[in-house]
């Protein structure tokens, strides 16, 4: 049996027995999550078989943390804050290879961050998260708990990536491998975007989200069980679609619709090239 599987056996215990908050066990178990979370070797999502599957386990046993936490002081050089006393913030050093910028970022505990990854401040990144190599997280950046983004992924200055904790079963946000995903844009409800796709500035995705392929002449829906998903090398850009009715047709409402306009070439690569100099130089000082 691996550590993981012990791991994963004991939370569905603690899980189904609804063990009182207090419970030093689900304090030991919910620390050994983390640890295994941040190293990689658990993931709340995984790829496997030729698709991604939610490892359900993980985020109960992320929800068992929050349920077991107490409030506590956490003193900081400028400002203390409080917060539950099994979700503590990550203390990184120089062996991590994480470049952190200063100006008020926050990594929690538990959230795998890989060496090469650049974080601008300010950033926030919740307890499940997993972040490849090579990754920008620029100003403004939040990762939800439990998302999953890819390696040489640049999440521009104000992306909004949920996590997706609950319900358990619920797959994650993905992200995957050289996804560049622009300004202000967000991305929820389980979606996934495949590799190398493009997310204009202002692009908004969820589960309830229609996208219209002008290129492939097909409309791209979430199904009963799976997520909403940007084909890999789409590019993508807010467009609009006329809403239905007199009243509207009349005073010329139009709805929000993502549309893909093209799909990545060369020169969408070279308009989305990612400066290696700024994710370069994490050798110790």
């Amino acid at each position: 049996m691996t550590a993981t599987g012990s791991l994963e056996e004991r939370i569905e215990r603690l899980w189904a027995e609804a063990s009182e908050p207090d419970s030093g066990e689900i304090t030991d178990v919910v620390g050994e999550l983390r640890d295994a979370l941040q190293s990689g070797s658990a993931r709340a999502a995984e790829w496997r078989d030729g698709q991604w599957h939610v490892n359900a386990w993980v985020k109960r046993g992320i929800l068992l943390g929050f349920r077991a936490g107490r409030i506590r002081e956490y003193p900081a050089p400028h400002a203390s804050f409080f917060d539950k006393d099994t979700m503590p913030t990550r203390a990184l050093s120089l062996q991590d290879g994480v470049r952190i910028v200063p100006g008020g970022s926050s990594i929690r505990e538990g959230a795998h961050v890989a060496p090469g990854v650049v974080c601008m401040p300010p950033t926030y990144v919740n307890i499940g998260a997993y972040i490849g190599e090579g990754t920008m997280l620029d100003s403004h950046v939040l990762v939800g708990s439990c998302a999953h983004i890819g390696k040489r992924v640049h999440l521009s200055a104000g992306v909004q990536i949920g996590g997706v904790l609950e319900p358990p079963g619920a797959m994650p946000v993905v992200i995957e491998d050289d996804v560049f995903v622009g300004g202000q844009s967000g991305v929820y409800e389980g979606a996934r975007v495949c590799e190398g796709a493009v997310l204009a500035p202002g692009v908004l995705l969820t589960r309830a989200t229609t996208v219209y392929d002008l290129v492939r002449e097909q409309i791209l829906r979430a199904g009963e069980t799976q997520p909403l998903t940007i084909p890999p090398g789409a590019v993508v850009v807010p467009g609009s679609r006329p809403a239905s009715g007199a009243f509207a047709s009349e005073h010329g409402v139009q709805l929000y619709a993502p549309v893909v306009v093209k799909y990545r070439d060369a020169g969408t690569n070279a308009a989305v090239v990612l400066e290696k100099s700024l994710r370069e130089g994490t050798e110790l000082a």
